[in-house]
């Protein structure tokens, strides 16, 4: 096949972001599920229903530091007429010795999150006694009758003079009030957060099967990069472009592995490429796609046949980011996603084209931007016909102030904004006052 051939399905009309956008969604597809460990698996979909294997929490516990007591012997308890009770014993968490038992007129000290010893019905905070202190006579009887000291199991222990009433079940955790046993803890397309890992824990799973978040490799291509830090002699400029797309594909959901900047051959770039492959679910890759004599991504990967892959370059009807090559490399088929090399350009084109892709990767809906109405504060343009722009923002309260104006190299504007303002194909100027579509970006 000819470079000609291979490139004109693309070439030969404009697209639209929509038609774009499409294309890609039809290609890639959901990793397939793996089982990892719970902190491997921070980020990932789970593609399974979980549930409960045992009642959370297992047993009824003490929300409290306090006593076990039975709701009867505390009723008429105030701190003018305290309740006298015995202490038979301690309740420590975690602890494997028989429980005691709390019979009328007696309590037992007890942790947080110990269990609720036989007999007792509620725990009565230690802010509301003594704290088992004792001392001097009693003021009134217990419950039971015995007054102050201590009598039978508990001798030794002590008395604990009790300030206010409790009712049944105050201050206790309920055996399965957090979950019953047979529910539904995580359903499948959970995405799993820090709570989620921490329910899995809990109820005791070690593992679990998920949509791995796909290894996203990214790399810039220029002669003229340098990497940050490094001396820029004349014409050359920092590598900016493979920072920004891994930041990009870290906050769609990727694990991101960002390469140094790649010079403008196109056998190096074709080398550097069958070396990533091997790790990589996606590739992205900034520059090199227009029409110039050094657009190197172009020239490497126009005219790809059989287990080489497809990689197909389009105009879209869009500013920025008219540019854009997409395709499948390799025998795997791994989607590489070629983007322009103007930082705003390629943001852009990350936001619209790659980020929805990850997604669906994951296994779930590529969720766009939310998008909302909003009043420009200032006019806006000119836009070009035909084309979708888009405008860095800064959205509140339901008004958007441009921010930089329309150059695609202006990356200082890009770290203001917080929105993308839409300017539809067939507008060439927003007066102030109007509104229009927003993407909101953070």
């Amino acid at each position: 096949m000819s470079d000609a051939a291979a490139a004109a399905p693309g070439a030969d009309r404009l697209w639209s972001v929509d038609e774009h956008l499409a294309d890609i969604l039809r290609t890639v597809r959901p990793l397939e599920p793996i089982e990892l460990q719970l902190l491997d698996a921070q980020g990932c979909v789970l593609v399974e229903d979980v549930t409960v294997p045992a009642a959370l929490p297992p047993f009824d516990n003490s929300s409290m530091d306090g006593y076990a007591v039975r709701a009867a012997d505390v009723r008429d308890a105030s701190e003018k007429f305290p309740t006298v009770l015995t202490v038979v014993g301690d309740v420590a968490a975690g602890g494997d010795g028989a429980l005691v038992a709390v019979g009328p007129g007696q309590a037992a000290r007890i942790m947080t999150g110990a269990p609720l010893p036989p007999g007792a019905e509620a725990v009565v905070p230690v802010e509301w006694t003594d704290g088992g202190l004792g001392g001097g006579p009693a003021t009134t009887m217990s419950a039971g009758g015995i007054a102050g000291g201590a009598s039978g199991e508990g001798a030794g222990l002590g008395a604990v003079r009790v300030h206010r009433p409790v009712t049944a079940g105050a201050h206790v955790r309920a055996r399965g009030s957090d979950v019953a046993a047979g529910d539904l803890a995580l359903a499948a397309g959970t995405v799993l957060g820090p709570a989620q890992l921490g329910l899995l824990a809990a109820i005791g799973r070690a593992t679990v099967t998920v949509r791995p978040r796909p290894r996203v490799v990214v790399l810039s291509t220029g002669s003229e990069l340098v990497p940050p830090g490094g001396e820029l002699a004349p014409g050359r400029i920092h590598d900016s472009n493979s920072y920004l797309l891994a930041a990009c594909a870290r906050d769609a959901g990727a694990l991101a592995y960002r390469v140094g900047a790649v010079e403008d051959d196109a056998a190096t770039l074709r080398a550097t490429l069958e070396d990533q492959i091997v790790r990589a679910d996606a590739i992205v890759t900034s520059g090199g796609v227009s029409v110039g004599a050094y657009d190197v991504v172009k020239a490497a990967l126009t005219g790809l046949s059989g287990d080489e892959g497809r990689v197909e370059f389009r105009r879209l009807a869009m500013q920025p980011g008219k540019p854009q090559g997409f395709g499948r490399l390799g025998p795997g088929r791994t989607p590489l996603f070629a983007l322009p090399g103007n930082p705003v350009s390629a943001y852009v084109s990350f936001e619209l084209f790659v980020r929805p892709a990850v997604r669906a990767m994951m296994g779930l809906e590529p969720p766009e931007r939310p998008v909302i109405r909003a009043e420009c504060t200032e006019p806006v343009g000119p836009s070009p016909r035909g084309r979708r722009q888009y405008l860095r923002g800064r959205y509140a309260d339901g008004r958007v102030t441009s921010v930089g104006g329309a150059g695609s190299h202006l990356v200082g504007a890009l770290a203001r904004a917080d929105a993308l303002i839409v300017v539809p194909e067939d507008v060439t100027s927003v007066p102030a006052g109007a509104e229009v579509d927003v993407i909101l970006l953070d």
